[in-house]
C-alpha cells in the first residue's frame, strides 16, 4: 500500500531558525511552496515547517518531532561536521535496528529540541 515518505511535518516555534539550522548542520535545500510555506528538501523527501497552532487539525507540540536521518557521509564525517557546526551529541555513536538493517547513530536535537538521528548503514 504504501511505497515511501514524500514528507512531514514538524511544529517549530521559529520557522526561520529552523529553515538555517537544517539548511546548515544538515545540508539540507531550502524550499518555498504554497502561499509562502517553508521547507526543507533533502532527495525525494522534505521536512515541511509550521508553527504552533498553524494547521487547525494538527495537535503536534513544538519539539514532538523525532527523526532518523541516513547519511551517505562516514560516521567520523558526520562526528566531525557536528562539531564543526558545534553542535552537542546527546547519544552516540550507538548501533540500532533501522528499516533495512542494523544501523550506527548519532543523536542530537534541533532548535526546538526536536531529537535528530544520524545514522549510516
Amino acid at each position: 500500500m504504501i511505497s515511501h515518505i514524500d514528507h512531514i511535518v514538524l511544529t517549530v516555534a521559529d520557522i526561520e531558525r529552523s529553515v538555517r539550522f537544517y539548511n546548515r548542520v544538515l545540508k539540507m535545500e531550502e524550499v518555498t511552496f504554497a502561499n509562502g510555506r517553508k521547507a526543507v528538501k533533502f532527495g525525494n523527501q522534505k521536512i515541511n515547517f509550521q508553527l504552533l497552532g498553524q494547521e487547525p487539525r494538527n495537535f503536534a507540540r513544538v519539539g514532538s518531532g523525532d527523526l532518523c536521518l541516513i547519511s551517505h557521509w562516514s560516521l567520523d564525517e558526520i562526528l566531525q561536521h557536528l562539531s564543526a557546526e558545534k553542535i552537542t551529541v546527546i547519544e552516540g555513536p550507538v548501533q540500532k535496528s533501522g528499516a533495512n538493517g542494523p544501523i550506527q547513530s548519532v543523536y542530537f536535537l534541533d532548535p526546538d529540541s526536536n531529537l535528530i538521528e544520524v545514522s549510516i548503514y
